[in-house]
């Protein structure tokens, strides 16, 4: 397990796909599963899927997403999801916060994504880079170890992608 009182950032690219939610549920559960990190590994996945399927849905292009999984000092895990649109998410305010509470047509196909991480993580958000946005949230840490799966924002893991 890293020590939360060192930075540990972990970075993955990701296809600009339909692809990506899979590839990233798979990264996030590997990856906090091998470092033995004490978080919910099924939550990480369900959030980290969340955002990157926005990403690919709501965003145009062909450039890579960005996936960065960060111990914060606390010990919980801030994982960010960068693309490459400058534009806020839809349902968060103007600090980045997903809007208060609201409830989706039950009979929409979609608009529970946001509910969820609101729902299920410490804290969440969005934040724009140089490079677009990085949409963010927080799990804390849990009283053990992660379990393989079938908390006011943190320091940002980075400035956004890398120029390509």
């Amino acid at each position: 397990m890293p020590d939360p009182s060192h930075a540990a950032t972990w970075r993955f690219a990701l296809p600009h796909t339909t692809a990506a939610v899979p590839l990233a549920r798979a990264l996030i559960r590997n990856t906090l599963a091998d470092i033995g990190a004490p978080v919910d590994g099924d939550t990480a996945e369900l959030l980290t899927a969340e955002l990157v399927a926005n990403a690919v849905r709501h965003t145009d292009g062909d450039e890579p997403i960005e996936l960065v999984v960060e111990l914060v000092p606390t010990g919980g895990w801030q994982v960010e999801v960068h693309d490459q649109d400058p534009n806020p998410p839809g349902g968060l305010d103007s600090l980045g916060r997903p809007e208060g509470p609201k409830r989706p047509d039950g009979l929409a196909e979609g608009g529970r994504g946001l509910l969820l991480i609101r729902t299920l993580s410490a804290d969440a958000g969005y934040r724009p880079t140089p490079y677009g946005k990085a949409v963010w949230f927080i799990l804390p840490p849990t009283g053990g170890p992660a379990k393989p799966a079938a908390d006011g924002p943190a320091k940002p893991a980075a400035e956004g992608p890398k120029e390509r």
